[in-house]
């Protein structure tokens, strides 16, 4: 979660009322997340590593890989930079925590979806996308804290001073090389990468920003003096 976003977007208020913004960030991003994954035409870089990870060792669940996904990135966190490495990081485990639990929930509440018209498949990505997006969104106007995943990807940008944007793509084009390593190994063919990861990789962002522009314009429009 990059936190670059204008200054007026960002919630700086009560930190109860952020943290129940955050906390249901959360699930309408995990929500999101599960309905892409039922739509089957294709998943994040992210998503698809670990949905491989549950192929490859059963006795995992979705959320337990995502989970071990995000310790490791808090270690290779600490990796890069040692010294710059914070004990308040450690408390990122908490968010990543909750969302490994309500990720396995709202998988279990859409294991019945099973659309069979590609175009309804296609539509239900279109909302899944824009489910994950605007949970987030929430995220990202909460301002508390960065999953461990993002930590690691702020760690590479200090560290060398690249695009933030850049990191993050290479990030996740080295986990799409990772996810189709996996399924090629032990699967013997890449699993959950089709046409829906380029649009997951295209709408995402997009709606992210739509979200961005309409909460400033419902902002803006608030602050206009009332005519008399």
């Amino acid at each position: 979660m990059q936190h670059d976003t204008q200054p007026e977007i960002i919630d700086t208020g009560n930190k109860v009322r952020r943290w129940i913004i955050y906390i249901a960030g959360i699930y309408i991003l995990t929500l999101g997340l599960s309905l892409a994954i039922r739509a089957g035409i294709g998943i994040s870089p992210q998503s698809s590593l670990t949905r491989t990870m549950t192929l490859v060792v059963p006795q995992l669940s979705q959320g337990n890989v995502n989970l071990i996904l995000e310790v490791i990135m808090l270690v290779l966190t600490f990796l890069v930079r040692p010294r710059a490495f914070k004990a308040g990081y450690l408390l990122a485990l908490v968010p990543a925590l909750v969302l490994a639990l309500l990720l396995d929930l709202n998988l279990s509440i859409t294991g019945w979806i099973a659309l069979r018209p590609y175009t309804a498949n296609l539509a239900l990505l279109f909302l899944a996308d824009a489910m994950l997006a605007f949970g987030l969104f929430l995220m990202i106007r909460a301002n508390l804290m960065l999953m461990p995943i993002d930590l690691f990807v702020n760690t590479i940008q200090q560290k060398t001073g690249r695009k933030w944007g850049n990191i993050k793509t290479v990030f996740d084009c080295t986990l799409l090389a990772l996810s189709a390593t996996i399924g090629l190994i032990f699967l013997g063919a890449p699993h959950f990468i089709r046409e829906g990861t380029i649009i997951n990789a295209i709408l995402v962002g997009q709606y992210v920003k739509l979200y961005f522009y309409l909460h400033k314009r419902y902002t803006a429009r608030k602050t206009l003096p009332t005519k008399s």
